[in-house]
């Protein structure tokens, strides 16, 4: 059961995820998260350096999708300032919502990953169905209330988790 929690991989920045290994993986589309993995949950915007990443990743070719728990106001918003589809509500981590994005995109499970800051909505939700899963450190700002509950737990995880990945 653990392992359903354990991303495949784990960087601290965005910046830190390489698109040339995707390509190797066989990974054409990623679905984002968008609070704290994108934007911090009490802001409206991305910050410039992130939204140059996030522009120069989708002309690298990857098909694109966010996959939010937030309202569709949110989602919409970001969707439609990147020019890319957003799904809205998604319920993770049920795998509902991630099964609309790849419909949306047109990809198969096993040529897309997820990006996402918790372990137990993206992570959870990303192993479930068979992505690619990519945890990223939280950017810094508020959380909402029952993400910082989550966070306590996610600890644990993350604890065991580095032990594990140090002891191979």
């Amino acid at each position: 059961m653990l392992s359903k929690l354990y991303p495949k991989a784990y960087v601290t920045s965005l910046f830190d995820i390489d698109p040339e290994k995707l390509k190797q993986r066989g990974i054409k589309a990623i679905l984002f998260d968008i609070d704290n993995t994108l934007i911090p949950w009490d802001r409206k915007n991305m910050d410039p350096e992130i939204d140059r990443w996030f522009r120069d990743l989708c002309r690298q070719g990857f098909k694109i999708c966010f996959v939010s728990n937030n309202n569709q106001t949110r989602v919409e918003a970001l969707s439609c300032s990147l020019e890319v589809p957003g799904v809205h509500k998604a319920a993770k981590p049920r795998r509902k919502g991630l099964r609309k994005a790849l419909s949306l995109l047109g990809t198969e499970v096993g040529e897309t990953a997820l990006v996402g800051d918790q372990v137990f909505t993206d992570v959870l939700a990303g192993n479930r169905l068979g992505l690619y899963t990519i945890l990223v450190r939280p950017l810094a700002g508020k959380e909402f209330i029952g993400t910082r509950i989550n966070r306590q737990l996610e600890k644990l995880v993350l604890r065991r988790m580095r032990k594990k990945l140090g002891s191979q």
